[in-house]
């Protein structure tokens, strides 16, 4: 049996006056390579005119490089993910390494 969560976070920050933002890195995305299996992911970032690229880092971690053109007095952003939260056992490999060396 497993439970689905629903995990939400949300930063905004307002300036004064408008600002040039420079480029930023979002790592708010689960590694592919997680046992966590992910239902649903989303990333909404304001100002909504960014240009955005994917990228991943030499460990497997899915990246976001953010370029925003145009000054700003606000940055928004808001992810939200979907996990099954599923019972894994650690150790299973090992159980499975010894049944096929006990049977005959």
């Amino acid at each position: 049996m497993s439970i689905k969560v629903a995990i939400r976070h949300k930063t905004i920050y307002h300036f004064d006056k408008a600002v040039a933002l420079s480029p930023h890195v979002f790592r708010l995305r689960p590694a592919v390579h997680s046992r966590t299996p992910i239902k649903g992911y989303s990333l909404r970032i304001e100002p909504e005119e960014h240009f955005i690229n994917w990228q991943q880092d030499p460990f497997g971690n899915i990246l976001a490089r953010v370029v925003f053109p145009k000054k700003t007095r606000l940055l928004s952003v808001d992810v939200e993910v979907i996990a099954d939260m599923t019972t894994i056992n650690p150790f299973d490999f090992f159980r499975r390494k010894l049944r096929r060396k006990i049977s005959f």
